[in-house]
């Protein structure tokens, strides 16, 4: 088996995701969700991209243990651009950043998108809850609350999970998830 690392890294220091506009995003992460801008960093860089200077803006909105959600802007259409995937997957919700919340505060964000009109999908998992939305730039969030149960599921998907992956790989595709609601 591979020796793990010593030190596992603490926490997620932040997720960074590139954005047109600032405002539009703050005004989403902040005012709508309510998650606070913490940190503003505008900068200058060469770029050897596009081999010149390029002004950047740097956002951080904070999370509870320390981390962050980041963004990038640049004041240079042609990063931007760059920045782009050149064909997004034409099922894209499996690339989304996700957060624990408790059933207060996913209450409470289901409540707050709702009153801004903007869409949200709620789907029981069995192992969790989880409602998603999208930034104004595309980034899926999703918002999860763990049932009463989630310490011993956890155990058991601890215990297993070696086994599991080598069943998956293996060729065997059976569903082990027996707690996700038939729909």
């Amino acid at each position: 088996m591979t020796k793990l690392l010593s030190h596992p890294p603490e926490r997620l220091h932040h997720h960074a995701y590139v954005v047109r506009d600032q405002e539009a995003n703050r005004a989403f992460f902040e005012d709508v969700l309510g998650i606070p801008l913490i940190a503003t960093w505008c900068e200058s860089h060469f770029s050897p991209w596009v081999n010149r200077e390029v002004p950047m803006c740097h956002t951080f909105y904070g999370m509870a243990d320390g981390g962050a959600l980041a963004f990038f802007s640049f004041a240079d259409d042609e990063v931007y651009r760059r920045t782009q995937a050149e064909k997004p997957a034409e099922i894209g919700i499996f690339d989304h950043v996700a957060f624990k919340v408790d059933e207060a505060g996913y209450t409470e964000l289901v409540d707050r998108l709702k009153v801004a009109g903007t869409p949200a999908r709620e789907t029981d998992h069995g192992y969790c809850k989880s409602m998603y939305c999208s930034s104004p730039d595309g980034l899926i969030v999703e918002f999860t609350v763990d049932p009463p149960e989630a310490a011993a599921i956890d155990r058991i998907r601890r215990s297993d999970a070696h086994a599991e992956l080598k069943r998956w790989v293996g060729g065997d595709h059976r569903p082990n998830n027996d707690l996700r609601p038939h729909e």
